[in-house]
């Protein structure tokens, strides 16, 4: 059996990696320093080796060397994080076989190891088996899908995995509180996914895109002739998610009487279709989520309160991603990955800048901006790295924190005045005072294009369409 030495300072990285490479079917000792890192190489024999760049008493470029003088022939493998790209590939030229980037993907990380030991068949098969990581002294897991979630390492982010680990092997409801953008469907499936309902269907609703006349028959179905248009019989949602879990996302969205039939089919465990007389049992988990406060939301009658209580056996306040800023890169790098997988490119991380701005930006939309930020950003660049030239207005315009260098681009707040002179043409005082109205209250709002727009009493398209009339004209004075 094949025998892998991890050293990482993060205990959490190190738990991990066991783990997953144990249940591959290696053996592994793990180092949480570079010195006992070498202690154990002396020790031991080892075929491979994965060290991290950054520890906390020397670098991976000192144990590199220090492992290749003892043994020349092993294995190693360097981690390194999206900042120590070029230093990685610097210590390649003293005997590293490769380097491998934060976040991990298993796939990659299993391939890597595949061809560093150049087995044929391979020892190991690469797929995308669920990774669990230790997240409490009690040793217990949380399970989730490499593929759609990454596992942040903030206190808030490890506090949150706590809680879906205490929570979802129970039937209880749950209510999930968040922003928009901060993964509440992505939480609500991870909850599924570590309950004993996993094999059993996972059904997202979104309440809000529900037709307030149509909402009954969708969660509960209809029978023939029930009411115009009713053609057919037709499953609702609960039929469907039978067994299962059910998340209802913007649950305040329902009407009154819908929460009302809510409320019985939870208590009961029976429903109705609309039409019909028969009770049709159900044993399906709810989920539901709001960005606003339920308990509000009844206090001002659009939620009813019983119902509310019904679905707060337990509550998880997801926390947005301005709380999280330790997790910011590792998000970044995650859904880089995803976008040269998508648009078939390839980008060798973010600049220096890009990830201060990253880190300087408030996220008003979270994990979906970021998300759709990266991808962007990955449409308009063309190889290399990726810079603030491809960032849109709002993150290079950012005023939150000063950064080491300005972005190489005009400066948001200062578009019109860069000579310090009055404007002598009426229609550029006029377009100045615009756009300085327009930025001051983006700001007001964390630039919330919704609110800004309600601020400012014209429609989302309107401004949209003046912000691209300011960014042309700003670039056409570049």
């Amino acid at each position: 059996m094949r025998r892998i030495l991890i050293i990482d300072d993060d205990l959490d990285m190190c738990q991990l990696l066991s783990q997953f490479l144990q249940r591959k079917g290696f053996e592994t000792e793990t180092a949480h320093t570079g010195h006992k890192g070498l202690e154990k190489f002396n020790e031991s024999k080892f075929d491979l080796v994965l060290c991290d760049f950054r520890l906390g008493d020397m670098d991976g470029r000192k144990v590199l060397q220090k492992i290749k003088s003892i043994n020349p022939d092993v294995i190693v493998i360097i981690i390194t994080g999206y900042s120590d790209v070029k230093m990685a590939v610097e210590v390649m030229r003293y005997g590293a076989f490769d380097y491998i980037t934060k976040p991990l993907i298993p796939e990659e990380l299993i391939n890597l190891i595949n061809k560093g030991l150049d087995d044929s068949p391979p020892l190991i098969k690469a797929d995308a088996t669920n990774i669990s990581i230790p997240q409490s002294s009690a040793g217990k897991y949380f399970t989730i899908d490499p593929e759609e979630v990454l596992l942040g390492i903030s206190p808030r982010t490890i506090e949150l995995y706590n809680q879906i680990e205490l929570v979802a092997p129970t039937n209880y409801s749950v209510i999930l509180y968040g922003e928009s953008g901060t993964g509440k469907e992505v939480m609500a499936k991870a909850i599924h996914q570590n309950s004993n309902r996993s094999n059993k269907p996972f059904i997202a609703v979104d309440c809000g895109t529900i037709s307030r006349e149509l909402a009954a028959s969708e969660l509960f179905g209809h029978v023939k002739g029930s009411f115009t248009g009713a053609l057919t019989d037709k499953e609702g949602i609960f039929e469907v998610a039978d067994g299962g879990t059910l998340f209802l996302d913007e649950v305040s969205n329902l009407p009154l009487d819908v929460q009302a039939t809510l409320l019985r089919v939870i208590q009961e465990r029976k429903f109705k279709r609309v039409g019909s007389n028969k009770d049709i049992d159900t044993d399906t988990r709810v989920i539901v989520a709001s960005n606003e406060n339920l308990q509000e939301a009844y206090r001002n009658g659009k939620f009813r309160e019983d119902l509310y209580h019904r679905f707060n056996e337990f509550s998880i306040s997801i926390p947005p991603l301005r709380e999280r800023k330790e997790d910011i890169a590792m998000f970044a790098d995650f859904f880089l990955k995803k976008t040269c997988a998508e648009l078939n490119k390839k980008f060798e991380g973010f600049d220096e800048e890009v990830m201060q701005l990253f880190l300087n930006y408030d996220w008003p939309g979270n994990l979906r901006e970021l998300r759709n930020v990266i991808r962007r950003a990955g449409l308009l660049a063309a190889s290399g790295k990726i810079t603030t030239n491809v960032l849109p207005w709002e993150i290079i315009g950012n005023p939150l924190k000063p950064i080491s260098a300005p972005p190489p681009v005009i400066n948001q707040e200062n578009a019109f005045d860069a000579h310090k002179q009055p404007p002598a043409d009426l229609k550029v005082a006029a377009s100045q005072a615009e756009y300085e109205m327009i930025m001051n209250v983006l700001k007001q709002v964390k630039f919330n294009k919704t609110k800004a727009a309600e601020a400012l009493k014209i429609d989302r398209k309107t401004l949209y369409n003046k912000i691209r009339h300011y960014e042309e004209s700003n670039s056409i004075k570049e």
